[in-house]
């Protein structure tokens, strides 16, 4: 007998144990995952065990930064600058920032004190003749018609010193215009002229500013007319590094849309006590629209969309085996990178939040990070 006919008998014994060792069809997926080479093969999830709390809907506008106190001081007389103010410097309410040349109109404030006096006197003297005339008047030794002049003549007299008055009014009023002084405490943050320069009414000569109190403005899109309201709270954020959110509340909405923008105005107050932030800064204004209470909230990006809507893994544990199962859920309100689910999770529920993409219906899985649960909401 050949040796080839000897082999058969031992490779059909060879053929039927290696039958009765596969594993049979309907055996789970959880148990075949035992063999420590397939757990080691098994997607690597991380997880977030989601609880109800509460959630806040904001919605994104750009605004920029003002100051609620900033004047820009301009010339009230003509003359030439004498006195300025140093750039930079802290000032106070009502302190002297500049002076121009009051040397032409001192002399126009004491010709009119002198124009005042012999108004005055011209008046004293017309008062002396009216008091005199008069008993004579009483007494018919004087005629109605001389009398009717000597009281004519008073009352001229009191038209010329009302008159001397204001004339005396406005020079000391042009007097004090050669003065400018701070309308608020602040900071000179400009000077537009120089000293010994020449200047006339209305050129402008300093600019004070105030930023210890900061006003953000911005532009909201007018689909949210109805939604904000004054008073809602608002965070800040600014592109500037170094620079810590803030939060206020809307002190202004805006009732009149702006018709290239199609916004409104919203304005709000930030305490500036530190003076980092400086007008004319680009900020992002996160408004409230929407305070959700006892939600269900989870990243956007942990959301499987696809032609039957929308989904996300949750991890279930068969025999103590963790192994990943599709849901289909329903979507609210989004806001900030996370989104309310209104329908298709329970709270408890353990949801896939980073390597979803890799998963399948029945996967066994490798939890590498368990998220802590969502604090719930008061």
């Amino acid at each position: 007998m050949s040796s080839a006919v000897r082999m058969l008998p031992a490779v059909a014994l060879l053929a039927a144990t290696t039958l009765n060792c596969q594993p049979s069809p309907d055996q789970s997926t959880a148990t075949a995952a035992l063999d420590a080479g397939t757990v080691d093969r098994s997607p690597q999830v991380e997880t977030l065990t989601v609880e109800p709390r509460r959630f806040v809907e904001r919605i994104e506008v750009t605004g920029t930064t003002e100051a609620i106190q900033d004047a820009t001081l301009s010339a009230q007389s003509s003359g030439t600058v004498q006195n300025l103010v140093a750039l930079g410097a802290s000032v106070t309410a009502g302190q002297l920032l500049a002076r121009l040349d009051p040397g032409l109109v001192r002399a126009q404030v004491r010709q009119a004190k002198a124009s005042l006096e012999a108004a005055r006197a011209a008046k004293a003297l017309a008062q002396e003749s009216f008091e005199r005339q008069k008993p004579l008047y009483d007494q018919k030794i004087i005629s109605a018609l001389e009398f009717r002049k000597i009281r004519s003549d008073l009352a001229s007299a009191d038209a010329q010193v009302a008159q001397a008055q204001g004339a005396l009014a406005q020079a000391l009023k042009s007097l004090a215009n050669t003065e400018i002084r701070a309308p608020f405490a602040g900071v000179v943050e400009m000077r537009m002229v120089k000293e010994g320069e020449q200047v006339v009414v209305g050129t402008p000569i300093l600019r004070v500013t105030n930023s210890t109190i900061m006003k953000v403005k911005a532009g909201v899109p007018e689909r949210y007319a109805a939604d904000i309201k004054a008073g809602r709270e608002a965070s800040v954020r600014f592109n500037a590094y170094g620079i810590s959110a803030r939060t206020g509340k809307l002190t202004f909405v805006g009732s009149v849309i702006e018709p290239r923008s199609r916004t409104f105005d919203v304005e709000l107050q930030l305490v500036n006590d530190d003076r980092v932030l400086k007008p004319e800064m680009v900020a992002r204004v996160l408004v409230t629209k929407t305070i959700v209470s006892d939600a269900l909230v989870i990243p956007i990006t942990s959301v499987i969309r696809d032609e039957e809507g929308t989904s996300v893994f949750v991890v279930i544990r068969r025999d103590g085996i963790p192994v990943a199962q599709q849901r289909r859920i329903e979507l609210s309100v989004a806001s900030g990178g996370e989104v309310v689910v209104s329908g298709g999770l329970e709270p408890g529920d353990e949801v896939v939040v980073l390597g979803q993409t890799e998963l399948t219906r029945g996967d066994v899985v490798q939890v590498t990070r368990r998220r802590e649960p969502q604090a719930r909401s008061e």
